[in-house]
């Protein structure tokens, strides 16, 4: 009796975990071949109903024609729904479009104007008298080399 109990408990939850652990999963080669056998099923299973609500008699027909209409007009409806949703999302997308999107494209547009402004003053306050000095250091070593050849 010296174990504690929370040890016994960490390792029956070690325990569990490795029996989910060791659940097969669908490996996706498996998946097609098992999409193929669940649609092979569905039909052969329509194919049953059809021959048996052939063979019965017309009331039985009826009855299965109006459960169809009503099964379609749900449909219709679920579909109507799913419309109106998908309207809704595309009014607020192009929302976020106007309201969010465009200030921040307008915002970097102004950084990257700024950014601009900035690395042309850089370049005429910095660079170029740096580039004109080491221009006026060349020339003059230059004279200077050749003053040095002619002696």
């Amino acid at each position: 009796m010296s174990e504690n109990p929370t040890n016994t408990l960490e390792t029956h939850d070690a325990d569990k975990a490795e029996k989910i652990d060791a659940q097969p999963e669908l490996t996706p080669e498996k998946k097609p071949v098992l999409a193929i056998v669940i649609g092979a099923l569905i039909l052969v299973g329509l194919i049953v109903g059809l021959f048996f609500l052939a063979r019965a008699e017309g009331q039985v027909v009826s009855q299965v024609r109006d459960i169809f209409i009503i099964l379609m007009a749900l449909m219709m409806v679920v579909i109507g729904v799913a419309l109106v949703v998908l309207i809704i999302q595309l009014a607020n997308l192009t929302n976020l479009l106007q309201h969010e999107i465009k200030p921040i494209l307008n915002s970097t547009t102004d950084t990257v104007n700024t950014l601009k402004g900035t690395v042309r003053f850089l370049s005429d306050n910095v660079s170029e008298p740096v580039i004109k000095l080491n221009e006026s250091l060349a020339s003059i070593k230059k004279l200077v080399d050749i003053f040095r050849l002619k002696r």
